[in-house]
């Protein structure tokens, strides 16, 4: 299976040049790779290197949010798997990563997905971590009382990792919404969907 070996090529490249966090986030003032610099620094080691990168996108969940200032913001979530193939055998390895986003328009998704792909190539390439379409170059303001909107919760429930996350999350929720029959219902329903998607992981 030589796609190991071209894929070892290509992180034995990046650690020589690696990816320098040239982009600002103007509204924290953090610095970061964008989604385009992690395109320019891999697509000449892809080709050289007979590594092909090809995305599927299993799930998209999106949660609308009201700004600070009183507007909309979409929250967008995806799960997405990433089959790294060698072109010189067809062997592959699937790396799955989230990828999660807002916008005030119609970019969010394009913003998660950019998201999923840069943090798959960051951790397959072991590569140190630190336009428009990358999720950190921009700081969306939630209005406050929406940390305590049940959907939003319930969305957090769902992006939950493990079962000890999925427990911690679901109590903390739990406390915060008892005696709210109607909300306990939504994270209910959430804890249940998540704790049956990770056991099936497992």
């Amino acid at each position: 299976m030589k796609v190991y070996q071209a894929i070892n090529a290509v992180q034995a490249a990046l650690a020589q040049t690696g990816i320098t966090k040239d982009r600002k986030n103007q509204q924290q003032g953090y610095s970061f790779r964008g989604i385009d610099d992690v395109y320019n620094a891999l697509a000449p080691l892809l080709a050289k290197h007979g590594l092909c990168i090809l995305p599927r996108i299993l799930s998209r969940q999106c949660v609308e949010r009201a700004s600070a200032k009183g507007g909309v913001l979409f929250n967008v979530t995806v799960e997405a798997e990433f089959d790294f193939v060698c072109a010189e055998d067809g062997s592959k390895h699937i790396v799955r990563t989230f990828g999660e986003a807002m916008d005030s328009a119609d970019k969010a998704t394009n913003k998660a997905m950019s998201a999923a792909y840069k943090y798959a190539a960051f951790q397959a390439f072991a590569i140190p971590t630190e336009g428009d379409n990358d999720a950190d170059a921009h700081y969306h303001e939630i209005k406050k009382h929406d940390a305590l909107n049940p959907e939003v919760i319930a969305q957090i429930i769902l992006n939950t990792q493990s079962m000890d996350d999925l427990k911690s999350c679901y109590a903390k929720a739990f406390k915060e919404f008892q005696g709210n029959q109607a909300a306990l219902a939504v994270i209910e329903e959430a804890k249940n969907k998540r704790k049956a998607e990770l056991m099936e992981i497992k």
